[in-house]
């Protein structure tokens, strides 16, 4: 893995935890979405992201978030290096089957 792209990683995980420790399920949202696109690659990482979206929705009492979450954690164990959808942003509300623009930047550290 680059080194940017580790780094990009690094940080979005580092602040999605800042805000779940302060309590800002809604904020380490927007987070995690950016590590979900990173990570999706990378099974254990990818991963992560999925177990710390399930936590956001426990804490923000979402129950869909939190079980929609479940089955995505396993599936980025298994199919990772077999296939993802490019830019999807891990949520319970959107198909985890569906490709999503991506922004030229999260293109760029993917690259």
């Amino acid at each position: 893995m680059r080194m940017e792209l580790r780094k990009a990683i690094d940080q979005a995980f580092a602040q999605a935890l800042l805000e779940l420790r302060a309590q800002r399920a809604s904020e380490a949202l927007v987070w995690l979405e950016r590590a979900h696109i990173l990570t999706q690659r990378h099974p254990l990482l990818h991963a992560r992201s999925h177990w710390l979206m399930l936590r956001a929705g426990w804490q923000s009492g979402d129950r869909r978030e939190v079980l929609g979450q479940m089955p995505r954690i396993l599936a980025a164990l298994l199919f990772s290096r077999i296939w993802v959808p490019l830019g999807n942003i891990g949520r319970a509300r959107v198909s985890a089957l569906r490709p999503m623009p991506i922004s030229e930047e999260l293109r760029r550290l993917l690259e």
